[in-house]
C-alpha cells in the first residue's frame, strides 16, 4: 500500500445493523474521522467516468443531495482544493472530499459509513483502491424489529426478512471482487468490543486506542452534524434513530426480537429468511 494512501475503512451493512456504533467507535480514534452518511459516492464516480472532470462539475454533485450540510465544509474552499488538482479523476476528487473533511478535526485518517455501500463495492474499490470493506451484520429479527418500530407504516416482516436475506447475499457476492473486505457480528461488538476493533484496527492498519471505547463521551457531540433541517427526514428523527448509538453498548437490544415481536411475526420472518438465519449461526425459534 502506498505509504500516502493508508487504508480507508467503508462500513457497510443492512441498516439498523450497528453500522453507526462501529463508525463512532472508529472515529473516536485520535487519528480517524468518518463523516456522516455521504451518499453521493457513486453517483460521483459515474458521473466522472461519464466525462466530469473539472471542480465545478465535481462540487455540484457533492453539493446537490441534501446531507451536504451534515459535512460543515465550505464549499468555496472544497472548489479551491479541487482546481488545484484538475483534471480530476475518482479516486483523487474523493481524497480531496474526505481529506479535507477529516482536516476538520486534525486527523489524518479518514473512513465512511454509508450501509447502501454494501451494493457499490466494486464501483468503489476501483476508484478507491484503498478502501476497505467492514460488513457488520446483525440478526435480522431484531433489524426487522428495531426498523418496525422506526416506521410510521411498518412494511410486513415478511418484506424486512426478505430485503434482509436478500442484501446480506448481494454484499457478500460482491464482496468477491474486491480485494479487501471482512464481516463483523454486531452482537460481539457490543457483548465484548475490545476484539472486534483490534481486529478492524488490523485489519486497516490502525494502531488500536482504547479511547474508542469511550465513543459515547463525545457521540452525542458527533451525532450533532446531521442536526440538518433541510435533510427529507426532520432533525428530531434523524437524531433519535441514531440516539442509542450514542450512549453505552446496549446488551438489551441483543435478542431484543424474543420480547418484542408476537410468535406469529418470528415465525413469518424465519420462514422468509431462515435459511440465512442458519447460514450466520442465528438460532431459530421454531426450527426447520
Amino acid at each position: 500500500m502506498n505509504a500516502e494512501r493508508p487504508p480507508a475503512p467503508f462500513i457497510v451493512g443492512v441498516m439498523r445493523s450497528g453500522t453507526t456504533l462501529l463508525r463512532l467507535m472508529l472515529d473516536a480514534h485520535p487519528a480517524m474521522a468518518i463523516p456522516p452518511e455521504t451518499h453521493f459516492v457513486p453517483k460521483l464516480i459515474k458521473r466522472m467516468r461519464k466525462g466530469t472532470r473539472d471542480a465545478d462539475g465535481v462540487l455540484e454533485v457533492i453539493t446537490s443531495g441534501t446531507r451536504w450540510p451534515d459535512f460543515h465544509l465550505d464549499a468555496e474552499v472544497l472548489r479551491e482544493r479541487l482546481r488545484e488538482r484538475e483534471p480530476l479523476d475518482p479516486g483523487t476528487a474523493l481524497r480531496v472530499f474526505y481529506e479535507a473533511y477529516a482536516e476538520r478535526f486534525g486527523k489524518p485518517r479518514w473512513g465512511d459509513k454509508t450501509p447502501g455501500y454494501g451494493k457499490r463495492l466494486i464501483r468503489i474499490s476501483r476508484a478507491l483502491p484503498e478502501a476497505r470493506f467492514i460488513h457488520v451484520i446483525r440478526d435480522g429479527r431484531d433489524v426487522a424489529l428495531s426498523r418496525r418500530r422506526r416506521a410510521t407504516n411498518p412494511a410486513p416482516v415478511e418484506k424486512h426478512a426478505k430485503r434482509w436475506q436478500a442484501r446480506i447475499k448481494s454484499t457478500r457476492r460482491r464482496a468477491r471482487s474486491v480485494s479487501h473486505y471482512i464481516e463483523e457480528r454486531y452482537e460481539e461488538l457490543v457483548l465484548d468490543p475490545e476484539p472486534v476493533l483490534r481486529r478492524v484496527c488490523e485489519f486497516i492498519e490502525l494502531d488500536y486506542d482504547p479511547v474508542m471505547l469511550r465513543y459515547y463521551e463525545r457521540a452525542e457531540e458527533r451525532l450533532q452534524e446531521i442536526a440538518n433541517p433541510f435533510a427529507k427526514m426532520s432533525v428530531e428523527r434523524r437524531l433519535e434513530a441514531h440516539r442509542l448509538a450514542a450512549q453505552p453498548p446496549q446488551r438489551g437490544r441483543i435478542g431484543a426480537w424474543r420480547e418484542g415481536m408476537t410468535p406469529a411475526e418470528i415465525a413469518e420472518f424465519e420462514a422468509a429468511a431462515g435459511a440465512m438465519l442458519d447460514e450466520l449461526g442465528y438460532e431459530r425459534a421454531n426450527p426447520s
